[in-house]
């Protein structure tokens, strides 16, 4: 059974791609990590990076609590082609009282039924696809996060609307309605901001805002011509 070791517990339920990743991402960054899975392949490959990986044929709620999936500050639930295993599988790990669940919905009605059994939903193929779009679409976006229908997280490099000027002088907060939380120069970030620092040619900041608000500010840094 596993037991709860730190604060910041993880339980994965499903090794695909997704949940793989996932799974080794989370424990090579040293998390306590449970992972469940029906493939004794996959989970011997798991056990290199935690021994915490079992092989369970079957997800039902006394399955569940005898692995000790209860015990996890965060569950998620990567089974997104068997739509009626994760369904089930989400509820009862909800029912068992994780205090966060995450499930990975394949499609928008999927991802309906899972909230309303509380989890918070994440739609990988579609956001990967996302971001790819937003990346081919300017050159100026590096990476994007949406972190609801109305706010997200842009990754920009810096133009020559920019260079030259302060952080002070940019004044995004009132010219475009964004913050910036993080800048990147010459490979070192920062979230300390200093209002005087001053930007350079291969800057990169990281703004968070209204989507509307950073898809203009997007435009706005698009290069002279």
């Amino acid at each position: 059974m596993f037991m709860k070791k730190e604060p910041a517990s993880y339980g994965v339920i499903g090794l695909g791609r997704f949940g793989s990743a996932l799974a080794k991402t989370l424990a090579e960054a040293g998390k306590e990590v449970l992972v469940l899975d029906r493939d004794e392949a996959k989970i011997q490959e798991l056990r290199h990076y935690t021994e915490h990986a079992l092989v369970v044929q079957d997800l039902n709620r006394e399955t569940l609590e005898e692995a000790g999936i209860q015990n996890c500050d965060v569950v998620i639930v990567c089974i997104g082609e068997r739509i009626d295993t994760s369904i089930l599988t989400t509820l009862n790990v909800t029912n068992l009282g994780v205090p966060t669940v995450i499930a990975k919905a394949t499609s928008r009605d999927h991802g309906c039924v899972l909230k309303k059994m509380g989890a918070q939903v994440v739609y990988p193929e579609h956001d990967m696809a996302v971001r790819l779009a937003k990346k081919l679409l300017s050159n100026n976006v590096l990476d994007y996060i949406s972190l609801s229908n109305d706010i997200e997280i842009s990754e920009l490099r810096v133009t020559d609307k920019l260079v030259g000027q302060s952080v002070l002088e940019t004044d995004l907060r009132r010219r475009h309605g964004l913050n910036i939380i993080a800048v990147e120069h010459e490979h070192s970030t920062t979230i300390e901001i200093d209002p005087g620092y001053v930007f350079v040619d291969g800057d990169v900041i990281v703004v968070i805002g209204q989507k509307d608000r950073v898809r203009a500010f997007e435009q706005y840094l698009l290069p002279k011509r």
